[in-house]
C-alpha cells in the first residue's frame, strides 16, 4: 500500500495497513533523511488550487521590494470605484500582513466591487501536470478559500478592525459576506469536476472569536452546501482546525465535514475523548507543536500513546501542519514514523 493510498483510505474513515504519517511540503527540506522517511512510508502533502481567480475589470499591480533585509510584497487593486492595497512581509516559511485591504469605511465600495468581480477559472491541466510530477508518496490536496465570514475577517480586515466594523457597520459587512458566498458557490462545482479527491475548506476557525452560535450560522451551512456538491463526485471535504475547538466540538461533530485536519491534542481533548464525540469523521492530527521540544525517545512514546487512543485506527492520521524547529525535524519525524511503523 502506498503512502497516498493510506491517506485516502484513512480520510475516508477506513483503516489502512498502518496509520498514515503526513507532512506539509513546506515543513520539510529535501535531504537524505527526507528521502529515507518517504521510503519508509511518510506522505508529503502539497496544497494547491484547481482553479485560479481573475478580476476582469480591475487593474492589479504588485510591487516586490526589500527593506532592512526584509522582503515585502505590496499589491494594489484599482477598481472603478476606488483603490485598495495590501502589504505583506514574506519569509521562506510564512507571511505577515502589515496592511489589510480594508482600512476604513471608505473602502467598502471598492472591496465589494473586488469580491463581485472575482471569477474562478478551472486550472485542471496545471493540477494534472503537477500531480504527474509527484509520486505515490505525495498527496495533492485541493482548497476552497476561507469560509465567507472568515475571508472578510482574516483576509480583508484583520480581527481588530473586523470587530469594530461588525458592531458599527454590520450591514456593510453582510453585503461583503453575501458577495463572497456567491463567489464560493462558483468554486464548488469547479473543484467537484477536478482531479483531486481531498479538499480543505478554509480553516483556522477561532472559537474564542466567533463562538458556537456563529459557527452554526456562518460556517456549518457552507460546509454542508459544498459537501453536497463534492460528495456527488466522490470528493472528501475537511477543514484545518488548529485552534482549541473544545467550545464548539459538538457543533463540529454535527457538521458535514468528512475529516478534521490539524487537530492538536495539546490544546484539545485527547484522541480517545475526541473519538467519543466526533464519531463520524476522520481525525487528522497535527503532532502537537510543544511536543517537538521533547527528546526523540519521549516523542516515540507519545506517538505510541496516540496510536493506542485511536483504537482500531479507522479514520486516524498523524500529520505535521505547523512549524517545527529546524534543528529537530529530522530526529522528530524519524521518531514519529518509527513509532507508527512498529506499533500500528
Amino acid at each position: 500500500m502506498t503512502p497516498r493510498e493510506r491517506v485516502h483510505i484513512a480520510v475516508s474513515g477506513g483503516r489502512a495497513d498502518k496509520i498514515p504519517f503526513t507532512v506539509y511540503s513546506n515543513k520539510i527540506s529535501y535531504s537524505d533523511v527526507e528521502r529515507k522517511l518517504r521510503n519508509n512510508g511518510m506522505c508529503i502533502i502539497e496544497r494547491v488550487l484547481s482553479y485560479s481567480v481573475v478580476y476582469p475589470d480591475i487593474d492589479i499591480k504588485t510591487i516586490v521590494y526589500d527593506e532592512n533585509g526584509r522582503h515585502y510584497r505590496k499589491t494594489i487593486y484599482r477598481t472603478p470605484v476606488g483603490e485598495l492595497s495590501s502589504l505583506v512581509e514574506v519569509d521562506d516559511k510564512t507571511t505577515w500582513v502589515h496592511e489589510y485591504l480594508f482600512k476604513s469605511k471608505e473602502d467598502y465600495k471598492a472591496l465589494f466591487f473586488l469580491i463581485k468581480n472575482a471569477v474562478a477559472v478551472p486550472n485542471y491541466k496545471y493540477i494534472a501536470d503537477f500531480q504527474d510530477m509527484r509520486g505515490e508518496d505525495y498527496l495533492i490536496r485541493d482548497h476552497i478559500s476561507y469560509e465567507p465570514l472568515n475571508y472578510i475577517a482574516i483576509q480583508c480586515m484583520g480581527l481588530e478592525t473586523f470587530s469594530y466594523e461588525w458592531m458599527d457597520n454590520r450591514d456593510e459587512i453582510m453585503k461583503l459576506y453575501n458577495a463572497q458566498v456567491e463567489f464560493s458557490r462558483t468554486v464548488y462545482p469547479i473543484i467537484a469536476d477536478g482531479p483531486l479527491k481531498t479538499v480543505n475548506y478554509g480553516g483556522n476557525y477561532m472559537p474564542a472569536f466567533f463562538g458556537g452560535k456563529d459557527y452554526n450560522k456562518y460556517f456549518a451551512p457552507h460546509y454542508a452546501e459544498a459537501a453536497e456538491i463534492l460528495h456527488k463526485k466522490g470528493k472528501l471535504l475537511g477543514s484545518h482546525y488548529d485552534d482549541n475547538i473544545k467550545p464548539v466540538i459538538y457543533e463540529v461533530a454535527d457538521s458535514a465535514l468528512d475529516y478534521i485536519e490539524a487537530y492538536d491534542v495539546g490544546l484539545n481533548l485527547s484522541v480517545s475523548e475526541t473519538r467519543k464525540i466526533i464519531k463520524n469523521k476522520a481525525l487528522w492530527l497535527n503532532f502537537p507543536c510543544a511536543w517537538h521540544l521533547e527528546s526523540p525517545e519521549e516523542i516515540y512514546k507519545r506517538t505510541v500513546e496516540l496510536i493506542k487512543q485511536a483504537g482500531n485506527g479507522e479514520g486516524f492520521l498523524i500529520g505535521i501542519t505547523e512549524d517545527v524547529p529546524m534543528d529537530r525535524w529530522k530526529q522528530n519525524y524519524t521518531a514519529i514514523l518509527n513509532a507508527i511503523n512498529e506499533n500500528s
